[in-house]
């Protein structure tokens, strides 16, 4: 309401802001949280063994930190940046309620992501000094990996706040904020994923560097197999307690938001399809685990694969099921605010919106109006010609235009006609 408005007609907004989120999601899990650990693991596992191999596994271990490195640190920080820039266009309103609860938060953030990019940067270019204690190499490895989880667990007490705010509806302290139902049942479940995800990418890497030497091949598949194995049932308990501690309102969104409203019937089918998909990364992971999974690489890509496809659905499920609201209880999705609502109910929307082009309802402006009030209370989720468009809503609701209507002007009048009334009934439902 305080801001102009951003749409994305063709697009829509929303998808906008998922497709960066997911994307960097789909990075920084897997290669900066879990990878790194993983890594590592890896250069420790080269101090261990004898000097003959100790090369052989230090180079692997470079090679696969190259490639989480230039992926963090381009794709990686881009899509960082465009969360942050497609969330203030779309919804202004929402990042500038979550930076007055989390300011503190989010600048503790941003100095470990700086310490984070020092961090990575050190480790990488410093790996190949002949002056380097591979000891404190190491050690710098799990310092580095500390960054990394820090910075997913003060964001991830924002998107847990998101779906849950608790005890700062009343109490409304950084500290509540923070420490909402939602946040240690999120963070462990994301905690345990990222290194299940880490091991993934690992066992995907692993064949194209060792195409020379399977023995190595072998034996890293051996490791990185356990390392998988070991946090399984991790993930599996946090995903448990997750989902238990899930408000019973938004769990009843879950058929809808698993498999879009169209296909809700097909909610058992894609569960089936998830459990499926779980059991073949665990199948897989403890064939490497056993020592036998000596060449193959499709099979080796398969287990990050499908873990990319899991971490995907849990983030739109997750966004899906807070409907209808950006921050449960207090703000709507199109950026208005529950407790403005009887307000808006007295008054209309168009009268306390600065941007609008007009304020009262005429018989002369009522298509005009209608427009307005489609742009300020739907184009948060729904578009009018593209992605997720009201037209199919509302040709079931009023039928399609009428027969005969083929002159441009009139069916452009009979389309914000419907549009008006779209919003009309979108205003009194609120």
């Amino acid at each position: 309401m305080d801001f102009p408005i951003f749409h994305l007609d063709f697009l829509n907004n929303r998808f906008l802001i998922g497709i960066i989120a997911v994307l960097h999601v789909l990075i920084n899990h897997p290669l900066a949280v879990g990878g790194i650990p993983l890594v590592a693991l890896l250069e420790w596992k080269g101090t261990r063994v004898e000097a003959a191999a100790t090369k052989a596994w230090d180079q692997l271990a470079f090679r696969i930190l190259f490639v989480f490195f230039i992926i963090t640190t381009t794709v990686g920080a881009m899509t960082g940046v465009g969360i942050w820039l497609s969330a203030s266009l779309v919804n202004p309103t929402a990042i500038g309620s979550l930076i007055r609860v989390f300011f503190w938060a989010w600048f503790a953030e941003w100095i470990v992501f700086v310490t984070e990019v020092v961090l990575i940067l050190y480790y990488f270019l410093s790996w190949k000094k002949k002056s380097q204690d591979k000891k404190s190499h190491v050690r710098l490895g799990v310092i580095l990996s500390v960054a990394s989880w820090v910075t997913m667990a003060i964001i991830t007490a924002i998107l847990a706040f998101m779906m849950d705010p608790g005890s700062w509806k009343t109490e409304r302290t950084l500290l509540y904020g923070f420490l909402n139902p939602l946040y240690l049942p999120q963070l462990a479940f994301r905690t345990s994923m990222a290194m299940v995800m880490g091991g993934g990418a690992g066992l995907f890497l692993v064949p194209f560097f060792t195409k020379d030497d399977p023995s190595l091949r072998s034996k890293a598949n051996q490791l990185i197999g356990k390392w998988m194995l070991a946090w399984l049932p991790f993930l599996l308990a946090a995903g448990f307690w997750y989902y238990k501690s899930v408000p019973a309102g938004m769990l009843a969104n879950l058929a809808v938001a698993n498999t879009t409203q169209q296909f809700a019937e097909w909610y058992q089918t894609l569960l089936y399809l998830l459990i499926a998909a779980s059991a073949l990364v665990a199948i897989v992971a403890g064939w490497a685990a056993t020592g036998r999974l000596y060449r193959g690489s499709l099979v080796s890509m398969l287990p990050f694969v499908l873990l990319l496809f899991l971490m995907s659905h849990f983030e739109r499920v997750r966004e899906f099921i807070r409907k209808p609201y950006a921050i449960s209880q207090y703000l709507y999705s199109n950026g208005l605010r529950v407790a403005d609502y009887p307000l808006f109910k007295q008054d209309g929307l168009l009268k306390h919106a600065p941007y609008a082009s007009v304020r009262e309802i005429t018989a002369d402006n009522r298509l005009v109006a209608g427009k307005e009030m489609f742009v300020l209370a739907c184009t948060r989720c729904h578009t009018l010609h593209g992605i997720n468009n009201v037209r199919a809503n509302l040709e079931n609701m009023y039928g399609t235009p009428p027969l005969g209507c083929d002159d441009r002007e009139e069916f452009s009048r009979f389309d914000a006609h419907r549009s008006g009334l779209y919003a009309s009934v979108s205003r009194q439902r609120s």
